[in-house]
């Protein structure tokens, strides 16, 4: 795709999970993509834990699902306490899930960091380069010249696109401007995390202890590993808090015998949304378009979530399928899913951050009457389906994400998402004419679909429609007739070709 005077498609600024799965995506659809990290080496600490069912599934759509799981184990029950050790609340992960995977993963970032690493590593047409920093960038009409400074000292990168992928302090995102959206939930939090040797009695759920002498978290990390988080206390300075006696003290009531302290580390849990994720040729994704609370543990999700709607996109405009408006449904699609995510994390945080014990002694027994009479203290752990953006408008299911089926059991299990690659799907029980707009059909009558298709039949004849087109993130674009969705979708993208 590129042409002589660019030296890459697209440059990605920053190589943690978000930026390493967007320039793992690109790549795999042809894509020419360099990515930079001011770091030559993966964070060796642990920092994200948790992963949902969706982020799997983009896992497995990457060809790493297996690398991962050998670094996370399944999501266990998550329970919020009272001081004196009562359930106040209990939310066992869902049973079953549209992703085909399991309700969620806890996991040692580290190690996926590196899964990711070893996978762009292999990709011809993306080229890593460590230890370098993005000092500036400008745009112009036809793409974007950054300049950047590493071990060779600086020179210049010419690209069509970048993406800042470049955390909380984002370069990218400052020079984007816009500001950011403050949801005003500002808490200091200790954050300790531990190696557990075999034996050691470390809880085997995740714990909330709602109590308001001293809010705390205690999770389960990726394989032998686990973590607390101590809320600071009003008068509590950041830097004593770090002091190895304290958190030894801190953690000694737990009674789990002897554990390595890993990291201990002082954070501010918040919510934060960048106003602009997109200036022309310039977008952000991750931490550096919104930060969140971790009590729904949707931080990291969030960033892949991101970039999994941005990857086809920008590969679509890059091949001439579409122009760069389509760009704008990214931010129009992903922000009412982030600030889903970051306003239910503020709901928890606020169950949990209460340090009055007149208002905590409500908060429990308000919790103790729903759980007694079967309410839900808690919104639904759904987020919304897309109401704007990439979709066909009004049409049965658009804006939801579209269920995996899967067929047999253990190492023998298959998933329809293997057969269907990157591309657009549509999948229908009626004859259709040749697709255009990098869509391709996939039969109900094909040998390829026997497995899944009494799952896919009857998705489809729940909603009394012949066919269902699949976006490339998985999301859906609409379900009807089969020809009539083709032709919005052609008709949906071919006047952004044109677009500025």
């Amino acid at each position: 795709m590129t042409e002589s005077h660019f030296d890459t498609d697209v440059l990605v600024v920053g190589l943690g999970p978000v930026g390493s799965a967007l320039t793992a995506l690109l790549a795999q659809r042809g894509v020419t993509v360099i990515a930079i990290d001011k770091d030559t080496e993966v964070y060796p600490l642990p920092r994200a834990v948790h992963f949902d069912h969706e982020i799997m599934r983009l896992f497995q759509q990457l060809g790493i699902a297996d690398a991962v799981k050998r670094h996370a184990r399944d999501l266990p029950l998550y329970e919020f306490r009272a001081a004196d050790g009562q359930l106040l609340m209990s939310l066992p992960p869902p049973c079953e899930t549209p992703s085909g995977w399991g309700g969620g993963y806890m996991f040692h970032q580290p190690s996926l960091d590196g899964v990711l690493r070893d996978l762009v590593a292999g990709l011809p047409d993306a080229d890593t380069r460590l230890g370098v920093k993005l000092q500036r960038f400008a745009q112009d009409p036809d793409g974007v010249t950054a300049e950047v400074s590493g071990p060779q000292g600086s020179r210049t990168i010419r690209a069509r696109y970048i993406v800042g992928c470049d955390g909380a302090w984002s370069p990218v995102r400052e020079i984007i401007g816009g500001g950011l959206f403050d949801y005003q939930f500002d808490e200091p939090w200790l954050v300790v995390d531990a190696k557990v040797a075999p034996g050691c009695r470390v809880p085997d759920v995740n714990i909330q202890v709602c109590d308001p002498a001293r809010p705390t978290t205690c999770v389960l990390g990726g394989p032998g590993r686990h973590r607390w988080e101590f809320m600071l206390l009003p008068g509590e300075a950041p830097e004593a808090m770090l002091d190895e006696g304290v958190v030894q003290d801190l953690i000694r009531p737990w009674d789990c015998g002897p554990i390595e302290v890993e990291r201990m580390a002082v954070y501010r849990f918040h919510g934060l949304v960048a106003n602009r994720w997109r200036d022309r040729r310039a977008l952000i994704a991750g931490d550096a378009a919104h930060q969140t609370p971790p009590f729904a543990g949707q931080g990291m999700c969030a960033g892949l979530r991101d970039v999994a709607n941005l990857s086809w996109k920008l590969a679509a405009v890059l091949n001439g399928a579409a122009g760069g408006a389509l760009l704008d449904s990214y931010q129009t699609e992903r922000e009412p899913h982030v600030r889903w995510a970051i306003e239910l994390a503020i709901s928890m945080g606020r169950v949990v951050c209460l340090l009055d014990p007149d208002a905590a002694a409500q908060r429990d027994a308000g919790m103790l009457a729903a759980r007694e009479s079967g309410v839900a203290p808690l919104p639904p752990l759904r987020p919304p389906v897309f109401s704007a953006g990439c979709i066909m408008a009004g049409a049965p299911a658009a804006g939801g994400m579209f269920p995996q089926p899967t067929a047999g059991a253990g190492a023998a299990r298959r998933r329809l998402d293997d057969l269907l690659g990157h591309d657009a799907w549509l999948v229908s029980c009626e004859t259709v004419r040749e697709p255009a707009g990098g869509v391709r059909v996939l039969s109900l009558d094909a040998e390829a679909v026997a497995p899944f298709r009494a799952a896919l039949k009857g998705w489809l004849d729940g909603l009394g429609v012949a066919a269902v087109l699949i976006r490339p993130d998985r999301y859906v674009f609409g379900a009807g007739d089969p020809d009539t969705l083709l032709n919005a979708w052609t008709q949906g993208l071919a006047p952004l070709r044109q677009a500025a």
